[in-house]
């Protein structure tokens, strides 16, 4: 029978996050999506919650302890009794489904066009109206048979797992007995002195210390050892294949969040809003001008250089950048870099603006103690982000570990209270699901590979929302993955550590990069060079709008005289 109190628990964790989703949701949208967009809305609070509770369900998995010998029948007190392997498959396949069929879908149809916007212009000259629905499911299709075709071709060449199996054996108790074993006189014998009722409990103190007669006869024990193949089921499969996809954004953005976000919340008390003079103020508001009008001359000059390539046919929709005709992913490919830069400048130009006017305007309505509340979440983000390095140095890496470390701090916190120790796993694991999000963003607007999307209270798109909801379910299971892991120690009775301590880490092709730990390692080098790299430029820095507008000017021969009209000479305002 299920244990109560771990059954509340798993009540208040799904209300808990269901109503942070819902929250999050209302704090950060945008204005434009109100009574609008609901089945979108609807992905992201599912996959919040999912992403919420894959990482949750570690710290539980924990608790339930049904990986212990006794659960079996014989000593059931320590036991959870809830059927965690069934709740990690289905798991397994939820994950896989959110990421590449529901949040595509809802992307592709929140950000389809009908044509009614650009009706009668050169793009939609006719002004016929195009169904939302029918471009959604025609590149989801795509995106599906991709999944799909990898998926299957993956299980079909990899699902068998080579479980390393030792294997002991000693002689018979009649030969030693008989001294036929050379070398060895008879063995010792231990007896129990029998109970004086039938229905007595038996007790370890019934047992007689080993002592070093016990070493000697353990020595004619002759070891082989072997390996066991398995094909392992396809849920398991499927979980195993997701981690091994997320590693790769998970080492990266990981690492980079580990390092970045202690820092960012320091700064955030660092550059609070401070009382300006007269010159401070005209020089700020000098400067803002300046950016200002910079950015809304790139801003029209995408616009001219969009209509032109719609003009010249050199437009492909999300998948454009597939395209086989070169001329248009070149064009493809610049446009994205271009509006890259123009959203980074953009984004950190929004940010000053932000904090100019908490410094001057909304100096009376600015929360003096957010600065002292980053400050604080900076301080502990900063030991909790120094203990994962350390917990990785001394335990991770050797072989044997040198110490157990936090293993040790969770089993002496439940010495006070079971559920402490649980409650730290469930910090520790949490937390770096929430560097990935911020390394990933970090990593964004420094190196501008990707479009970036930042969440800011009230002006966040459900694309920017779907996007940062797939890249938590992607980096969801490495996160799991890690940290039974790190704690096997303290997990080591949990069903997730057998499945991917066991039949997932001996997997054909995806075991070697977990067995030669190729992953932590890149996961510990990111986090050494963002520490490097952030305490030596800790700022961002806006991407140069002249650089960006002389180089779309060029590509562009009408730009410059069609947005001559916008053009600032040193900051000044038209």
């Amino acid at each position: 029978m299920p244990d109560v109190l771990l059954i509340i628990c798993c009540v208040v964790a799904f209300v808990v996050l269901a109503l942070a989703g819902l929250y999050l949701l209302v704090y950060y949208s945008h204005p434009d999506d109100k009574n609008d967009a609901y089945l979108p809305k609807l992905t992201v609070i599912s996959g919040f919650m999912l992403a919420g509770i894959t990482v949750l369900m570690f710290p539980l998995d924990v608790a339930n302890n049904e990986g212990y010998a006794g659960c079996a029948g014989y000593d059931t007190k320590f036991c959870g009794g809830m059927n965690m392997e069934g709740m990690w498959n289905a798991l397994f396949w939820m994950i896989p489904m959110w990421v590449f069929l529901l949040i595509p879908f809802m992307t592709f149809y929140y950000e389809a066009d009908d044509g009614m916007i650009m009706a009668g212009t050169s793009v939609n000259p006719e002004g016929k109206k195009q169904s939302k629905l029918c471009q959604a499911l025609c590149y989801e299709f795509f995106v599906a048979a991709i999944a799909l075709l990898f998926f299957g071709v993956a299980y079909a060449a990899m699902a068998e797992t080579n479980i390393p199996v030792q294997e002991y054996q000693s002689p018979s108790y009649k030969d030693l007995r008989s001294g036929l074993v050379q070398g060895y006189g008879p063995p010792v014998v231990y007896t129990i002195s029998p109970y004086d009722t039938i229905n007595a409990t038996f007790s370890k103190s019934d047992l007689t210390e080993m002592g070093s007669a016990d070493a000697h006869w353990q020595q004619p024990l002759k070891s082989t050892g072997y390996k066991m193949t398995l094909t392992v089921g396809v849920s398991t499969f499927y979980g195993g294949l997701m981690a091994w996809v997320g590693w790769f954004l998970f080492c990266l953005f990981g690492g980079i969040g580990l390092a970045a976000l202690p820092l960012d919340l320091i700064l955030t008390y660092q550059h609070r809003p401070k009382h300006m003079d007269a010159q401070e103020f005209a020089e700020a508001q000098q400067s803002l001008r300046v950016r200002v009008n910079e950015l809304v001359e790139v801003g029209e000059l995408l616009k001219i250089k969009r209509e032109e390539r719609a003009q010249a046919g050199l437009t492909g929709g999300p998948l454009g950048r597939f395209s086989l005709d070169g001329d248009k992913r070149k064009a493809i490919r610049e446009d994205q870099q271009s509006v890259t830069e123009f959203k980074q400048a953009v984004y950190l130009m929004e940010e000053d603006v932000q904090d100019f006017k908490d410094a001057t305007s909304n100096y009376d309505n600015y929360n003096p103690l957010t600065p002292y509340i980053a400050l604080l979440l900076g301080c502990v983000s900063t030991v909790i982000s120094f203990f994962w390095f350390l917990h990785i140095c001394i335990y991770v890496f050797p072989t044997p570990p040198l110490r157990p470390f936090l293993n040790a701090y969770f089993k002496w916190f439940d010495s006070w209270f079971p559920l402490f120790g649980v409650l730290s796993v469930a910090v520790f694991t949490s937390y770096l699901l929430v560097a990935a999000l911020k390394g990933c963003f970090k990593f964004g607007i420094r190196f501008m590979f990707f479009q970036i999307h930042p969440m800011k209270p009230g002006k966040t798109y459900m694309s920017s929302f779907m996007f940062n909801i797939g890249l938590l379910l992607l980096c969801a299971l490495p996160v799991v993955q890690f940290c039974q892991q790190a704690f096997a120690g303290y997990a080591a009775n949990s069903n997730i550590r057998q499945m991917f301590g066991t039949q997932i880490q001996n997997l054909k092709f995806f075991g070697w990069w977990w067995r030669s730990k190729v992953f932590i390692y890149l996961f510990l080098i990111f986090f050494i060079l963002a520490t490097m790299y952030l305490c030596c430029k800790p700022k961002d820095k806006s991407a140069d709008a002249r650089l960006l507008r002389d180089r779309l000017r060029e590509r562009s021969p009408g730009g410059a005289a069609a947005s001559g009209s916008l053009k600032a000479e040193d900051g000044e305002l038209t």
